[in-house]
């Protein structure tokens, strides 16, 4: 059986090489003519082929390929009370009956019905929200919310790995179950590619459900890198939601060595916007395990909340089933209305030409733009395109910073101490269009500013990239840096 796999697998081998010159105009033609790209995608992969033909032939087959024009994703619709929900606050948006108790809310009311009209996003405002920014805090808080659950528990990860977070989890949801509360757990395929289908089965014997996103054509092996589910939510009883950069594994308690302490921002929330998180997580669930939630009404029965603070929020979404790019666009549109200041952390910086030119224009205009990225890679080709990137910024007047107490993971804008928009998208072309995204835009000053101080408590344990320092790095990281940028559009 082996040998017959080895003697497949070297006359396949011999026919590319046979035919790869064939193989690469084909496949050239296909990129240009057929598939709808920007033209920066359709030139890095033409040259790809052209100058290590094999490498790039595989390249184009595991991240390379289109499913956009096989509409293999379908855009998913809200439904029934919820699209009326949207329409009524339109009009009153528009009529200008929408009560704007903030000065948030009245200087940003054009970006709150931009995402009503172009992400269906029903705008909130009885929601307390607290933040998170190390690992062992956001589970335990997690663990104990789970453990109040009720009704049901919806779980929603990029990333679940089998160890003792996990574990600490899967004890909890197992309990719950027991109890006869629902318990719903959603996966990406890729990002929990080390989890066996014994661990899935597991829970399911258990009573919980599981589903799995975009899964792999061939066991184990993925070879769809693109359309990742990269959400991570949690819904309890439709009462409490979590949402954030953390997905489950020990690395995000910092136990892992090679990253050391783990950065990042989640947020819990409570209030009314959770049933909008509710609405994302099922939209996902309809789609990966072929049902219909919506026919469960009480999983979106809105309770009532205990007015504990004012935090209007919006929960926005986007990936390959959306019609706009909605969180790229509020990213566009919070960096283009400062007029004081933009905050910005993300592991990734790679901009596309629209976010890169609005906080260059920012920057040269007197406004305040600070970018804080990690000082150590998690992948290499896009931590030194992102370093590429960062040089740019600072030759335009930003100041930006690499974070040294460990691994920075987390994912914010915010503008002028008044908005902010965090959640699972990194400041990348992969989370604009490439993956599924959803992130909390928050109108409110007083967590928009605990979320500024954290920030310029990270500058404390952070190094600036000066001119004099970006100009004298040596020739290895200017080649790793330029190399890493041809590849950019693709990373």
């Amino acid at each position: 059986m082996a040998e017959t796999i080895w003697n497949t697998v070297v006359m396949v081998f011999h026919f590319i090489m046979k035919n790869i010159v064939i193989i690469n105009i084909l496949l050239s033609l296909i990129i240009v003519f057929f598939e709808r790209r920007s033209p920066q995608a359709v030139w890095t992969w033409l040259l790809l082929l052209y100058f290590i033909p094999i490498v790039g032939f595989i390249l184009y087959l595991i991240i390379g390929q289109d499913y956009h024009k096989n509409k293999m994703f379908k855009a998913k619709e809200i439904e029934g009370e919820l699209k009326y929900a949207v329409r009524r606050q339109e009009e009153t948006i528009y009529h200008r009956q929408l009560k704007m108790t903030s000065p948030a809310l009245n200087r940003f009311r054009d970006l709150v019905l931009y995402n009503l009209e172009a992400g269906q996003a029903v705008l909130t405002d009885n929601n307390d929200i607290r933040i998170y920014t190390d690992g062992k805090e956001k589970f335990h808080a997690l663990i104990e919310e789970m453990k109040r659950a009720k009704k049901y528990i919806h779980v929603q990860y990029y990333i679940i790995r089998n160890d003792e977070v996990w574990q600490d989890i899967e004890k909890v949801l197992i309990e719950k179950a027991h109890e006869g509360v629902e318990v719903r757990v959603l996966f990406d395929s890729m990002g929990c590619r080390t989890m066996h289908k014994r661990d899935w089965d597991r829970l399911k014997c258990e009573g919980i459900r599981v589903a799995e996103f975009f899964p792999a054509i061939l066991g184990q092996l993925q070879m769809r890198v693109n359309y990742r589910n990269h959400r991570k939510i949690v819904v309890i009883d439709g009462k409490v939601g979590f949402v954030g950069g953390f997905n489950v594994g020990r690395e995000y308690i910092g136990k892992d060595e090679k990253f050391g302490y783990w950065r990042d921002t989640h947020l819990c929330i409570e209030g009314a916007a959770v049933t909008s998180l509710a609405v994302r997580f099922v939209l996902d669930w309809n789609y990966a395990a072929h049902e219909n939630l919506f026919l469960e009404d009480h999983l979106f029965e809105i309770p009532q909340y205990d007015r504990h603070g004012f935090d209007p929020v919006q929960i926005i979404s986007s990936g390959p089933d959306s019609q706009t790019k909605t969180i790229h666009d509020n990213y566009l549109h919070l960096i283009h209305s400062a007029r004081n200041h933009v905050y910005i952390q993300t592991p990734y910086f790679i901009p596309d030409a629209s976010i890169l030119d609005a906080l260059k224009i920012a920057s040269r205009s007197g406004v305040d733009v600070r970018i804080m990225i990690p000082c150590k890679p998690d992948h290499p080709f896009v931590y030194w395109a992102t370093y590429s990137y960062i040089g740019e910024m600072v030759a335009a007047g930003a100041k930006c910073y690499v974070y040294n107490n460990g691994f920075l993971h987390a994912k914010t804008l915010s503008v002028d101490g008044m908005v902010a928009c965090v959640g699972t998208a990194n400041m990348d072309i992969r989370s604009f269009g490439l993956n599924f995204e959803v992130n909390a835009t928050i109108y409110s000053e007083r967590t928009v500013q605990r979320l500024e101080r954290a920030f310029e408590n990270d500058m404390t344990k952070s190094t600036q990239v000066t001119r004099k320092i970006y100009e004298e790095r040596n020739l290895l990281i200017r080649f790793k840096e330029q190399f890493s940028r041809l590849l950019s559009p693709l990373l």
